[in-house]
């Protein structure tokens, strides 16, 4: 009976409702009708009134709300006791208090949810020397509990920390100025501010003026306008009250960071650019002595010409009357003052460098430093050539060309030189410049060696008007390599060598030359794997050229050298492996000597005991692996060293 009761209580509910429209009355009624009794109306309004009183009502939150959140905490309570030194760990924590704090964790208002402030106080006790740390404890104070005090108080604690943190004395200046701020707003919203004063009562004191004889004094005295100009007399003294406490605020500030960081260009430079945002009283003469003072503490810095130069493009021009070429020009004439006066004060390298790094940032859109103004229409590059040729050759003149500026002068005089003249002009004046920069004042400069290379090989062939040299060609050009490569060393000159290998590597007399050439600088380097690269790509060019046989002697010849590098042993191995591995036996052999060739220099390389010992489970047999892997334990005295032998 008790089944069949259950049978039919399933069918009547699955014939009359669906189970996605059941409502709570509905259901109700199903569940009288099961039960074999009607609903009353007394208890349908019962129904409906505790129906109500359920939707008006608020459920008290319990710990099962908040326990997921609770476990978080108390996991990362754990982390930072076991990680104090974790600092992005840390400021994760501080994230998520802060996150639940303000968020549905202050509804719930529970004791046991630890607020930010202890968790701030662990990280600033075991971190005090971390900027970061005192400026997100001072934000938490200014922006989310309304404490300028509290917030104050924090930033001088952390200056008093950390007084070499540019950050923190900018942060520190950022938020009065921001608090400053608040207070003119609040000012403006109770009608406090003159200006705002002024500009709302314009109307009403001209219509005012116009009808005098309406309004009549009390004491028949007109007493009116002195009173109101008392008043707004008082009141712009309030106004300059107030900017010029902004003012001292920022001198403050200022004097603190300079003692602290006397010797800090960047730090000046963000006041400035802070001075340059806010309007105040004075403000302007503050930034002549900010920039006056910059002058005199770093007159021998040479990023402080730099800056000072690239500053003037920064500011706006007062004439509204000069086009935008015009107004640019003047920007770069005070530029290029600033930089005159600046090599005249310091000569050197880095001054002339930074020099022409301006002058290609004129010039050039797709250079790092590039300066939008002089890209357009209106500007020609040719227009500041002879200007910029003119730095260049000031810096040969006083000795302070380096590799790099010379290879930017001899590519501006190839780019520039022939403009108004014969087309071959340009290349004729770079080789003839690149070839009385290597012979006179950079010898040893390898950049400037392959751009006069490149520069030679490229006019023979526009004077040949063919893609083949001939043989005077050749052997001026064997001439250039010869003298370029006795001069520098192998590491130096390693793209002079690829170069030169690949512009003869089909002409045996003058590759054959060039082998005893590198055979010979290899010998006087006395070995290591400065030159495995060189001697790596003449085999690599003789196995291309005339089979593995020819490259196996080359290689023989290199290894005969005192000393072979590691990498170029490598390198031949790889070479004979890879062979090896298709089933030349020959090559298995070869590979074996290599190996035992290495180790005899190299005992100690335990990668090489390893990829021989691996080659020998790849291609050899289980003795000569066996054998690899005691020879290796026995010399490395590590048991650990190979893998364990297959059975």
């Amino acid at each position: 009976m008790m089944v069949n009761k259950f049978e039919e209580g399933e069918r009547l509910l699955a014939e009359r409702v669906r189970v996605t429209d059941i409502g709570e009355d509905d259901l109700l009624a199903l569940l009288l009708e099961l039960g074999g009794a009607e609903p009353d109306d007394a208890d349908a309004n019962d129904g409906d009134k505790k129906k109500k009183k359920r939707k008006g009502k608020k459920w008290k939150k319990s710990i099962s709300d908040i326990a997921g959140v609770l476990r978080v905490l108390d996991i990362y309570r754990m982390a930072t006791v076991r990680y104090k030194g974790d600092l992005d760990l840390w400021f994760r924590y501080l994230e998520f208090c802060r996150d639940k704090r303000h968020g549905r964790m202050k509804q719930a208002r529970l004791p046991n949810l630890p607020p930010c402030y202890p968790v701030l106080a662990q990280a600033i006790r075991y971190h005090p020397k971390v900027p970061g740390l005192w400026i997100y404890a001072a934000a938490w104070e200014f922006d989310q509990n309304l404490n300028v005090a509290a917030a104050r108080a924090l930033m001088q604690s952390g200056l008093r920390s950390c007084p070499e943190s540019e950050d923190m004395w900018i942060e520190y200046l950022r938020m009065e100025l921001t608090y400053l701020n608040k207070l003119k707003a609040r000012k403006v919203a109770l009608g406090e501010d003159v200006k705002t004063l002024q500009k709302n009562n314009d109307d009403a004191g001209i219509w005012k003026d116009e009808n005098k004889e309406l309004f009549m004094s009390l004491d028949e005295q007109d007493e009116g306008p002195q009173k109101s100009s008392s008043e707004g007399v008082a009141l712009e003294g309030k106004e300059d009250l107030f900017w010029q406490q902004g003012l001292l605020i920022i001198q403050t500030i200022y004097c603190g960071a300079m003692e602290a960081l006397p010797s800090s260009l960047s730090l000046r430079k963000r006041f400035l650019e802070i001075l340059n945002n806010v309007d105040l009283a004075h403000s302007d003469e503050l930034k002549v002595d900010v920039m006056d003072d910059l002058k005199k503490d770093f007159s021998h810095s040479e990023d402080y010409w730099d800056w000072f130069a690239r500053l003037h493009f920064s500011e706006s021009t007062n004439s509204s009357n000069l086009n935008i070429k015009e107004a640019s020009t003047n920007k770069l004439n005070k530029s290029i003052q600033v930089y005159d006066e600046a090599i005249r004060r310091l000569p050197t390298s880095r001054m002339y460098s930074l020099y022409a790094k301006f002058w290609m940032g004129v010039l050039f859109a797709d250079t790092e430093d590039s300066i939008s103004l002089f890209h357009g229409d209106e500007f020609d590059a040719s227009e500041f050539s002879s200007r910029i040729l003119e730095v260049y050759k000031s810096a040969e003149s006083c000795g302070c060309l380096t590799d790099d500026l010379a290879c930017q002068y001899v590519s501006l005089s190839l780019r520039f030189g022939g403009v108004n003249e014969a087309p071959g002009r340009g290349l004729e004046e770079a080789k003839s410049l690149a070839k009385k920069l290597c012979s006179g004042p950079l010898p040893h400069a390898a950049n400037l060696w392959n751009l006069r290379a490149s520069i030679e090989m490229k006019f023979l062939a526009t004077s040949t008007s063919s893609s083949s040299f001939s043989k005077e060609n050749l052997n001026s050009l064997f001439d250039l390599f010869t003298v370029a490569l006795s001069k520098l060393s192998i590491p130096e000159a390693e793209k002079l060598w690829h170069t030169a290998m690949k512009l003869f590597s089909h002409e045996k007399i003058y590759f054959e030359k060039l082998v005893k050439c590198a055979m010979l600088s290899l010998s006087s380097a006395g070995g290591g794997d400065s030159g495995a690269s060189v001697s790596s790509a003449v085999v690599g060019w003789v196995l291309q050229r005339d089979g593995i046989k020819q490259a196996r002697k080359m290689y023989k010849r290199f290894l005969a050298l005192p000393r072979p590098s590691l990498k170029f042993f490598q390198y031949c191995i790889e070479l004979e492996t890879n062979l090896a591995s298709i089933g030349n036996i020959d090559t298995l052999v070869n590979a074996r000597k290599l190996y035992d060739s290495a180790l005899d220099l190299y005992p100690q390389e335990r990668e090489l005991w390893r990829n021989y010992y691996h080659m020998e489970l790849k291609v050899g047999t289980s003795e000569t692996a066996n054998a690899i892997y005691w020879r290796a334990r026995k010399v490395l005295s590590d048991s650990t060293a190979l893998d364990v032998p297959r059975s």
